[in-house]
């Protein structure tokens, strides 16, 4: 480099590399469909979207019918929310592994990043929320000595 860089403000100056600078091109098959793969917990969430009227099918079945509780819900719809795009598309995912609450987790993960396969514009909004990290809060093992993976036996004076 030619320029000594010596501030943040010289920083600024410099242009980023070109490759950076080249806009995301949108990931769809031949159907016009996304899809991505969102974890949490034990639970894994293969997510399928297109264009379409805001239907969200779980394993076959209806997101009420499968979700029954409303906050399950209102997290897996968080991602449309977040980008305004309730009601523009159709999901079709399969969840297995864990209980309902690590699906919902792994669906919105899911869900985020099959949106952000379809139009990258959507990006910015939904990483600042925090949908596109996977979380890494598992179940901590059980360890031997004790009876669970911190508590411990009950301790006997006498």
């Amino acid at each position: 480099m030619a320029e000594e860089i010596k501030s943040f403000e010289d920083l600024k100056d410099v242009a980023a590399p070109a490759a950076l600078q080249q806009k995301r091109e949108p990931k769809r098959d031949a159907q016009g469909r996304s899809y991505a793969t969102g974890r949490r917990k034990d639970a894994v969430a293969r997510v399928w979207i297109k264009a379409g009227s805001g239907r969200i099918t779980v394993n076959g079945r209806e997101l009420e019918n499968y979700f029954p509780r409303p906050v399950l819900r209102m997290v897996i719809n968080q991602p449309f929310v977040v980008t305004n795009t309730t009601n523009q598309f159709d999901v079709v995912c399969t969840v297995t592994g864990g209980g309902l609450s690590g699906q919902a987790g792994a669906l919105r993960h899911g869900i985020s990043r099959a949106l952000t396969y379809f139009d990258p514009d959507m990006r910015p909004a939904l990483k600042a929320e925090g949908f596109m990290t996977r979380d890494p809060r598992t179940v901590e093992r059980k360890k031997y000595g004790r009876a669970k993976a911190r508590r411990s036996f009950q301790f006997s004076k006498r």
